[in-house]
């Protein structure tokens, strides 16, 4: 499938889809779905994204089976708003608790394979301030439409200031890279959005980068394992979440440029994990910060004996 086509056949509207249709095709399918949150201090909108889920999606609907927030530790009233509004929430250091400690989104990601139930998983960020419930039959609707894929990605004009600049990381350093070493994945309008769906089948025998480079690692190991014709895009529109400083995305892209030199390369993990730049203090004198961005991966969770004990294959 050569690029042109994949865009052709692989880029779907999220804009009205029939939701009775999608229901009925998971009926007769008998595919369980589960709608996860990774969150990590978002006191003021996980709380509306879980109810806006359940009203629409669960129950009668029949779209959502579950909702699971799997919080990071947030110190703030993230789980409680969570639990009010109906989720399941379970805390990343009590999922798997056998294989030691870890961190970041990659972490809730991995472990929300464990924490969750369906065949189809469905993450979305829990940080957004518009969250339009067709998000979610629009990010499933491709994976009941069409067998053959299994991995979905969301396409979206992020809000940045007064215009639709966001998605910074992916334009200087995620697509770069992708041309550099899997010119493949190029096809992909929004790399490293949040909101994705892949089938467990999947997902649960691929590795897990830790932080943020999960986004592009799993891309890059679903095309190793499936191949471009599995991955698919939705269009969802446009949407606002909290954009971060350009120096925390600076450390960002040090993060996903090593793990994608450590998939492409071979390059170690493990290597010195300071990132370093020069800050301006109060006094106006220069003194180099450095921060430590450290790079961590999981290996499939299929392999993890715990996992397999509740989830057969």
């Amino acid at each position: 499938m050569t690029g042109d086509e994949w865009l052709a056949r692989r880029t779907f509207s999220g804009a009205h889809v029939d939701s009775e249709a999608l229901s009925a095709a998971k009926r007769a399918s008998a595919v369980t779905v589960s709608v996860c949150l990774p969150a990590l201090e978002v006191e003021d909108t996980v709380g509306p994204i879980v109810d806006a889920v359940r009203t629409h999606w669960t129950g009668a609907a029949g779209i959502v089976d579950e909702v699971v927030v799997v919080d990071s530790r947030s110190t703030d009233a993230t789980a409680a708003r969570a639990r009010e509004a109906g989720a399941r929430v379970v805390q990343d250091a009590d999922v798997l608790p056998e294989v030691g400690p870890g961190s970041g989104k990659g972490e809730a990601l991995w472990k929300s394979l464990h924490a969750t139930r369906g065949d189809v998983v469905l993450w979305l960020d829990s940080d957004v301030v518009d969250f339009d419930p067709a998000f979610v039959p629009g990010m499933l609707a491709p994976l009941f439409a069409d067998s053959g894929i299994d991995y979905v990605k969301a396409v979206y004009r992020r809000r940045l200031g007064a215009g639709d600049d966001g998605g910074r990381v992916t334009e200087v350093c995620a697509r770069p890279l992708i041309n550099l070493h899997y010119p493949e994945l190029a096809v992909l309008a929004q790399p490293l959005s949040g909101e994705a769906a892949g089938r467990r089948s999947l997902l649960e025998r691929l590795p897990f980068f830790s932080g943020y480079a999960v986004e592009l690692g799993l891309l890059i190991d679903v095309l190793g394992a499936a191949g471009l014709g599995a991955i698919a895009q939705v269009d969802l529109g446009r949407r606002a979440h909290a954009n971060q400083s350009t120096a925390a995305l600076g450390a960002m892209a040090f993060a996903i440029t090593r793990a994608v030199r450590h998939r492409a390369e071979g390059t170690p993990l493990d290597a010195p994990t300071a990132y370093r730049r020069p800050e301006r203090g109060p006094d106006g004198r220069w003194a180099l910060t450095s921060r430590d961005v450290r790079v961590a991966e999981r290996p499939p969770i299929a392999s993890v004996p715990g996992y397999r004990a509740e989830h057969p294959a």
